[in-house]
């Protein structure tokens, strides 16, 4: 089943608007999203999750990325502790835990980054994403079944994931230090989602440590107010550096970095100051990232105006536009502030208009500049049911708590919601 994506007309986030939007993102959810991918992405006979698929589904290959086993296993927890007790998601999420729990860890305590569909080692990185998502997949699946080992498992190695963050030396360097240092967007916005996730399931006083500490370095060393930009790289104590890695954009990262921090407003009772700077941090990366001639979110973009090294710079990935869905709607719940109304309306009729397959379902992942589709697959060792389900959950429960709102203050725009 095709969701619909055809809205009303311009103008404020109204009741009939978030109703509209409601369809979109819970039907597109529970009625595209889900069926493409479940079951057919279950291993039965090897265990864990198979992403890559052709359009219609088929499989291409059968080695496994690690944090797509954490990412699955969180969102199928996830769907079953906030929207309905499926016992099959559950059921699913635990084949994904399972998995992660016999095969991906190494003898260090860290994780290797893909698997074949045994479970045999086949690459381990440096970076310490696999061992996020196997986080948030533990916290979120002890949390749906009441299992207290598994919430311990997931702090745990919280826990060492900021040893190995924290401490020079465990990791190898991206470049060599003594002659450059360099630091990285991703981990700070990495800590801070996986400790929000986490603290939902354990309340350990070092979750919001992490957040604060996160959202503190990312303000501090990569917010660069003066080149109206928030950097991927940068020296170790924020010094910008003017190579192709230090003048290099990433608006979807960074999109995505200030809704989190949007989001732990919310959670803070609307706390100001990181509204402010969640805002500051959406805005500036739309400004730099929406293509002004084809629409949609470039990939890549350079602090100068300057031209990018990266080939795919221009092109336009599903991912960045889900993150820029959510925080857009997520930026104009806590302002009220319009203009974010009309972002959102940019970005999601650009995204909805060009991103979804008509004939099988679900989401082409990669365009070229003008939209068109590059590669027909659906899933990758890096595309899966996590960005785009994310933000259809995430956008349905933002939009309930709307509707709730604006119900309250004129009941005739009531309306009943069948989550089947």
């Amino acid at each position: 089943m095709t969701p619909p994506t055809k809205l009303s007309t311009p103008g404020e986030l109204d009741g009939s608007r978030i109703n509209e939007l409601i369809a979109v993102y819970r039907d597109g959810l529970l009625h595209d999203t889900i069926p493409f991918w479940f079951p057919r992405s279950i291993d039965f006979e090897g265990g864990g999750y198979i992403t890559s698929l052709d359009q219609d589904g088929s499989i291409l290959q059968t080695d496994k990325p690690v944090w797509f086993q954490g990412r699955i296993a969180w969102l199928l927890a996830t769907l079953y502790e906030t929207v309905e007790k499926r016992a099959e998601w559950l059921e699913w999420s635990r084949h994904g835990v399972d998995f992660l729990t016999k095969h991906c860890f190494d003898s260090d305590g860290r994780m290797f980054f893909s698997v074949t569909r045994e479970g045999k080692p086949l690459r381990k990185r440096r970076y310490l994403f696999s061992e996020c998502f196997a986080v948030i997949a533990f916290a979120a699946y002890g949390n749906a079944t009441g299992s207290r080992a598994y919430v311990e498992r997931a702090l745990s190695l919280f826990q060492l994931i900021q040893k190995y963050h924290s401490t020079p030396g465990l990791l190898p360097p991206k470049v060599i230090p003594e002659t450059r240092k360099l630091k990285g967007l991703a981990m700070p916005m990495m800590l801070l989602v996986t400790a929000q996730e986490l603290r939902k399931a354990i309340d350990d006083p070092g979750c919001t440590e992490a957040i604060d500490s996160s959202i503190g370095e990312i303000e501090r060393d990569f917010l660069k107010n003066d080149l109206k930009c928030v950097l991927e790289s940068v020296g170790p104590n924020g010094e910008f550096l003017d190579t192709f890695d230090g003048r290099a954009i990433n608006p979807g990262h960074s999109i995505e970095a200030g809704w989190f921090i949007l989001e732990e407003a919310r959670l803070r009772n609307n706390d100001p100051n990181l509204i402010s700077l969640g805002c500051r941090i959406i805005e500036l990366s739309l400004e730099v990232g929406w293509d002004r001639e084809y629409g949609g979110i470039y990939y890549f973009r350079d602090a100068k105006g300057l031209p990018c090294t990266d080939y795919w710079h221009d092109m336009k990935f599903w991912w960045p536009h889900n993150e820029a869905i959510i925080a857009t709607l997520l930026a104009y719940e806590l302002t009220g502030n319009e203009k974010y109304v009309r972002w959102h309306r940019m970005v999601h009729d650009w995204a909805y208009t060009h991103f979804p397959d008509p004939l099988h379902g679900e989401w082409f992942g990669y365009l070229h500049r003008d939209g068109t589709v590059s590669t027909r697959l659906k899933g990758n060792m890096w595309k899966g049911p996590f960005h785009l389900p994310r933000m259809q959950w995430y956008c349905w429960q933002r939009l309930e708590a709307l509707k709730s709102k604006t119900t309250s203050a004129n009941p005739r725009l009531t309306s009943p919601t069948d989550f089947r």
